[in-house]
């Protein structure tokens, strides 16, 4: 079999490879808050909220799966809307892509180090902040900028023992669940969950279960892309959901009171196995979050290659290491951005930023298949049953969530606008590529 030209993207991530991108996409930090909130909304209610956000992603994951499946190229959303409604929205897409992209990786940066605090207390401390920054995204900038092998496996590695402390969580909770019994519930509230804290509840968890679109970037890099993106969205989609719904079991069932904790599973696990085992979930969290960032450090460099790829950025970030065939450019771009808004970015401020931005991409990509199934219709390999419905309720879905969107993320999304109004004027008149279909 004769070797791609070195000036060409090595197509090296398989089916689980890509699976494993997905799941680590998907699962960061917010499995190991977010059950003490959803018990304060819901109560022994709250795994059942877990099943109806599963079934809401579906039908986005649905969308995706059969537009992914039509592309073989770099840049996930981007390329999707750049070809069903052209140019400027594309570049729209790219820039809250974009954003999405480099404030959550921040966001779970900052993260990472608080949890790294509570073993070492100097990682609190500005210098050794500074310093752990500094290591945990320079690892991840060299080892996926030497290659998409390299970071492939840094991923799967990752995910095994990410998956493998959660099942562990899992197992010896059911263990204790089923000699010791379930705590005494909490108090009866005098009014039960609301029709609104179960939309609160669901509004959250749409986060929780977010960030499958970002492993879709590095198409361009996949074995078999059209195949093997349906297979990974919804095999990973049936793992989370059953994940995450048995955590909020065991924390619910095994805490007299869960929502008064900031750590559900470390003190769920204090209780199983005393001391010991609050560390080991700690770890575990550690774990997740790097995780989390070994996937966003393989995926996110992608976009800017693929926008630069097709003229909507500046040829340099579509340049290709000679020896490592991979987009050594924009994974260094990547890498000082995450740096810069970890440094001077709270956790809070990052998220927000992140959230506001994916609300919109959702919705696009749902219009996007009824779009293209008009435009292109022979092009999917994998073709969503009743996907035009699936599409409208993913958009009405999407819009739910727009909803919720406050007053400083809509001046930031507002300036993201203006860049990338900006990035058109400097594009226009210039013959923008075809995008690979």
């Amino acid at each position: 079999m004769s070797q791609p030209p070195p000036t060409q993207l090595l197509r090296a991530i398989g089916r689980w490879s890509l699976a494993a991108l997905v799941l680590n996409s998907i699962i960061g930090s917010s499995i190991f808050g977010l059950p003490a909130t959803i018990a304060g909304l819901l109560g022994r209610a709250s795994p059942l909220a877990y099943l109806v956000t599963a079934l809401g992603m579906a039908a986005l994951m649905g969308c995706f799966a059969e537009v992914a499946s039509q592309f073989s190229a770099a840049g996930g959303p981007y390329l999707y809307a750049r070809t069903a409604f052209g140019r400027p929205v594309g570049i729209l897409m790219g820039w809250l892509f974009w954003l999405a992209r480099v404030t959550a990786p921040a966001a779970a940066t900052n993260l990472f180090v608080d949890y790294l605090g509570e073993l070492w207390p100097g990682a609190q401390a500005p210098a050794g902040r500074l310093a752990v920054l500094t290591l945990i995204l320079g690892v991840l900038a060299v080892v996926n900028y030497r290659g998409v092998s390299a970071g492939a496996w840094v991923s799967n590695v990752s995910t095994v023992a990410k998956i493998g402390t959660l099942i562990a969580f899992i197992a010896v909770g059911g263990i204790w669940l089923a000699t010791h019994g379930p705590s005494a519930p909490p108090p009866v509230p005098a009014v039960p969950p609301s029709w609104r804290d179960w939309v609160q509840a669901v509004l959250l968890l749409v986060f929780a279960y977010g960030g499958f679109e970002s492993a879709l970037t590095p198409m361009g890099e996949a074995k078999d892309p059209q195949r093997d993106a349906p297979f990974a969205l919804f095999s990973v989609l049936g793992v989370v959901t059953v994940l995450y719904t048995l955590v909020q079991v065991v924390v619910v069932y095994s805490l007299p009171n869960a929502a008064q904790t900031n750590r559900p599973l470390a003190e769920a696990a204090r209780l199983f196995l005393g001391e010991p085992g609050a560390l080991l979930v700690t770890a575990g969290a550690l774990v997740s979050l790097y995780g989390y960032l070994s996937a966003m450090a393989l995926a996110g460099p992608r976009l800017p290659f693929a926008m630069a790829e097709n003229r909507d950025l500046p040829a340099v970030f579509a340049v290709i290491h000679p020896r490592f065939r991979t987009p050594n450019v924009s994974i260094v771009l990547w890498g000082s951005l995450i740096w810069g808004l970890a440094v001077y970015g709270s956790f809070r401020w990052n998220v927000a930023l992140s959230s506001a931005a994916r609300l919109f991409y959702y919705g696009l990509t749902c219009a996007a298949l009824v779009v293209l199934r008009r435009s292109q219709p022979q092009a999917a390999r994998f073709r969503l049953p009743a996907g035009t419905l699936v599409a409208a309720l993913g958009i009405g879905f999407s819009l739910i969530l727009v909803s919720g969107i406050g007053e400083t993320e809509v001046i930031i999304l507002g300036v993201t606008t203006v860049i990338a109004l900006l990035n058109l004027l400097w594009v226009r008149g210039r013959p923008g590529s075809q995008s690979s279909a």
